[in-house]
């Protein structure tokens, strides 16, 4: 298992659009992909819209990323980067 600390860094923070983008790329992956707020233990599957919307993320908000499964580094790169890159939001 890999777990990952991101920052939410886009000014709207994981809303519809964006949570629907993290899904679409967690769904490319065969591993388990959970998202949970740091310090928190409520986690959602990262193929779950209803999941990522209800962790409430706004900007600023520090998540927890955990993948586990076949290709767990390679999921771990890519939602680590879509946090990064700010969902394509802004620059």
């Amino acid at each position: 298992m890999i777990e990952r600390v991101v920052e939410v860094r886009n000014q709207r923070g994981l809303h519809a659009r964006a949570a629907a983008r993290l899904v679409r790329l967690a769904s490319r992956f065969q591993s388990d992909i959970k998202l949970s707020r740091c310090n928190e233990r409520q986690e959602v599957d990262g193929k779950s819209i209803l999941g990522i919307l209800l962790l409430a993320a706004r900007q600023g908000t520090r998540l927890r990323i955990m993948t586990q499964g076949a290709d767990e580094e390679e999921a771990a790169e890519a939602v680590t980067t879509l946090f990064e890159q700010r969902f394509g939001e802004e620059q």
